[in-house]
Parts: structure tokens; C-alpha cells; sequence
């Protein structure tokens, strides 16, 4: 294949652009600025969703099936999303779908979802749950998944732009406490606002251009075409069983663990102000993802992705079994900010390992049904569960349960997963005819 430009600046022995690299490229900038208000969205959603529906009337029995039908519609769009954006390949529509759904809701939540709360708190709570879905659960998917094939195509890192996500989510942590005090509606117009940048960044990314189906050149894959035997070979692959395995075992119980931990930390904290305490932990575990994601990339390029997964789901034992053990002030602190360690960890080689071990032009279907689908039926088995444990042994036991499985389910997927080291995610240069800035000098 050629590229034009040439190629991207990498580490010595094909590692990878180093970070200096990649922020020397205008185009991480451009993608590191998607996942930036990409995510002042979600972290707005996340944060104050909950504050501002119990406000607005809604039962803590309804708030809990909006957040029920998100998993559940993600769960159904994430197949079809990976099959549509495969297929589109480079191409933005899917995505603008998504930004666009973004975009409403400030007016979704203004003039929608309040009104359908007074009127019946079952269909409000269906009818938010579908659409937030289409911009968090399902929505993200498709973030995630477009921005690692154009990091990809533009030869930078996909964890150097990510790490963007988490500026995002910290700014937004920021400067939600004074928004909501104004004027809570106005968190909604806040995040449309921030859309609407995501949009304006999403229209001038960079993008490899593709030629007409019928109009490639001889010999030449074409990278719309998404065969039914690709898409069977990935799901009988044993690679990809492992990988599953994990990621229900793993990604799921990270979810499951963190949904309740803020009443642990709470409940053990002494603290004049153990709420306030614990937001400014996570504000600060946020930041330090963002730090930590800077040299992620270079350490599973080294490692391998399988390693760097498996160094995800030690620390995540860690922090279960250690949360159960100590509980002092300092500990629980500890054991929070470990996340910062162990997310970009697992963010960087679930990537890596789907675009080394699979085949990149469904790297997409790949992405979506093995970590989100994967992730979400994890969820909804675990989530059920731990919390009937919570209630009948109380969390210290249902922690030390929970560290065993998360043991369990490494030990079985990483005897399945194939070892990554050593092979290298094509470079998905750019088509001939973009106009690329030169890479930076060897």
C-alpha cells in the first residue's frame, strides 16, 4: 500500500509513535479534541442524570430502568453498529448520528424527558433510557471505534488522543458543580453546547479517503466489503473466545465494582464530609488517568497487549481484595486511585489486541460485540448478583467473592488468548490524494 506524506514518526524497534511524535501531528489535536467534549457529555450525563431526575420527581424504581434500558438497547445497537461502521469504514455518518444525538440533550431534557415524568414515570424512564443510550452506552462504542481506526490511518496512538477523554471528564467535574447551582437545566445546554464543538471537530477531521465500490483498483481489498466468513471466522476464533471471556470477567466486574463502591467508601470513611471527600478522589483519579495514558501506549508496545490486560484485571484484584482488607481513610483513597493505573491499561490493550489478532477491517464488529456486548451481558449478570450479595453477607464478603471470580476468569481467558508481542496493527495509511501533514523528522 502507499501512503501519502509518508509515514508516521515511530519509536525505535516499531514501537509505536512516542508521544512527542504525536503531539507534533495537528490531527491528534483534532481527534484529542472529539474525545475531549465527547466526554464533558458523558461526564455530565453520568454525574448529574441521577441529581436532576430525582428532582424532577422521578422514584429511585424508575430512575433505575432508565439506566436498565440503556444497557439493554446498547446491548442490541452494539452488533449492528460494529456490521454499519465496518462498512463505512472511514466514513462519518454513524458517528455524526451519534454527535447529533449529542447535540439534543439539553432540548431532550427540557422539553421532553420532564414533561413525560409528569405524565408517566415508566414510559419517561423507557423512552430517556433509549435515547441516552444512542449517546452513552451505544454512542461510545462507536467513538471509540471510529477515533482507533483513524489514529490508525493518521499514525499517532490511539491512547495519546484518549487521553483527552479524561481532560474532558475532569473539566467537566469542574465546572458542573457551578453550572448545576445556577441552574441544574442548564447542564443539559452545557453538554449540547459541548456537542456541538464535537460536531464542528468531527466535520474537519482527517479522514483516508475511499473509492467508489466499483471503482478500486485491481487486486486492491476493499475495505467496505464485510464478508459473512470474517464474521463467523472472529467469533470462532479462540483468540477471540479468550477475549470475551475476559472482558465479562473482567471489564464487567470493574463496572460492577465501582456502581456501589462511593456507598462503601462512605460508610468507612472518617471524614467530615466523606461525599465531598470521595468527588475530589475521583476528580483527582481522573487527572491522573489522563498523566498515566501518556506512557500506556509505549508499555504495551513493549509488553503486549495480552500482558497489558492482564496487568488491568491484577490490579483490579488488588483494589477488590484490598478495598475488603483495609479499610482506613488512606487505603480506600488508594485503592480508588489505583483506577488510574488500571484503566488506561485496559483502554489501550483491548485496542491493541483486537487490531493485532483480528482482522483490522472488522476491527470495528470485533470491538463491539467483543468488549461492548461482552461488557454489557457481564454486567447485567454480575450487577444482579453482587447486589443480592451486598444485601445478604454484606460488601466485605461479596469483595472477596468477586476478587476470586476476577482471578478465575483471568487464568481461563489467558490460557485461551494468543500471545500478541511482537506483531504490529497495520498502519492504515491514508489513500492517496489526502492532504497529510509531513511526518516529523527520524
Amino acid at each position: 500500500m502507499s501512503s501519502s506524506g509518508g509515514e508516521a514518526s515511530s519509536a525505535p524497534g516499531g514501537g509505536g509513535p512516542t508521544i512527542l511524535d504525536s503531539v507534533k501531528r495537528v490531527v491528534l489535536w483534532n481527534y484529542g479534541g472529539i474525545y475531549f467534549f465527547y466526554f464533558v457529555v458523558w461526564q455530565f450525563i453520568f454525574t448529574y442524570m441521577g441529581l436532576w431526575l430525582d428532582d424532577a420527581g422521578m422514584s429511585g424504581g424508575s430512575i433505575g430502568l432508565v439506566s436498565t434500558v440503556m444497557a439493554l438497547v446498547a446491548l442490541c445497537l452494539q452488533p449492528l453498529y460494529g456490521l454499519l461502521q465496518d462498512r463505512l469504514g472511514y466514513r462519518k455518518p454513524l458517528f455524526s448520528f451519534v454527535v447529533v444525538c449529542a447535540a439534543m440533550v439539553g432540548p431532550f431534557f427540557q422539553f421532553v424527558f420532564k414533561p413525560l415524568i409528569e405524565v408517566n414515570q415508566h414510559l419517561a424512564a423507557v423512552v430517556g433510557g433509549v435515547f441516552l443510550s444512542l449517546v452513552t452506552y451505544a454512542g461510545v462504542s462507536v467513538v471509540e471505534a471510529f477515533n482507533e481506526r483513524a489514529s490508525r490511518a493518521n499514525g499517532f496512538e490511539y491512547g495519546h488522543a484518549r487521553l483527552f477523554g479524561s481532560l474532558g471528564g475532569s473539566f467537566a467535574s469542574a465546572i458542573g458543580g457551578v453550572i448545576w447551582s445556577a441552574n441544574p437545566d442548564n447542564i443539559w445546554w452545557a453538554g449540547t453546547f459541548a456537542a456541538i464543538l464535537l460536531g464542528v471537530l468531527l466535520l474537519v477531521a482527517r479522514v483516508p479517503k475511499q473509492a467508489p465500490a466499483d471503482h478500486h483498483a485491481p487486486g486492491e481489498e476493499h475495505a467496505h466489503k464485510i464478508s459473512k466468513d470474517a464474521i463467523v471466522g472472529l467469533i470462532m476464533d479462540r483468540n477471540f473466545l479468550g477475549f470475551v471471556v475476559l472482558m465479562m470477567g473482567t471489564a464487567a466486574l470493574y463496572d460492577v465494582f465501582d456502581q456501589q463502591f462511593s456507598i462503601y467508601f462512605t460508610d468507612h470513611v472518617q471524614h467530615g464530609d466523606p461525599e465531598g471527600l470521595f468527588g475530589t478522589v475521583v476528580s483527582i483519579q481522573i487527572l491522573l488517568e489522563a498523566v498515566v495514558m501518556i506512557f500506556t501506549p509505549a508499555i504495551v508496545n513493549r509488553i503486549g497487549a495480552k500482558r497489558g490486560l492482564q496487568i488491568f484485571a491484577a490490579i483490579l484484584v488488588v483494589r477488590v481484595l484490598g478495598s475488603a482488607l483495609v479499610t482506613t481513610t488512606e487505603a480506600l483513597i488508594a485503592w480508588r486511585l489505583l483506577a488510574a493505573i488500571e484503566m488506561p491499561f485496559m483502554l489501550v490493550s483491548v485496542m491493541k489486541y483486537i487490531t493485532r489478532m483480528f482482522d483490522v477491517k472488522i476491527s470495528a464488529t470485533a470491538y463491539m460485540l467483543g468488549f461492548g456486548v461482552a461488557k454489557s451481558l457481564g454486567v447485567a449478570l454480575f450487577s444482579a448478583a453482587f447486589g443480592r450479595s451486598y444485601d445478604n453477607v454484606g460488601f466485605e464478603q461479596s469483595y472477596l467473592i468477586m476478587a476470586v471470580v476476577i482471578g478465575i476468569v483471568t487464568v481461563l481467558a489467558s490460557l485461551l488468548m494468543g500471545n500478541d508481542k511482537g506483531r504490529e496493527a497495520p498502519s492504515g495509511e491514508l489513500a492517496d490524494g489526502v492532504d497529510e501533514e509531513p511526518a516529523p523528522a527520524r
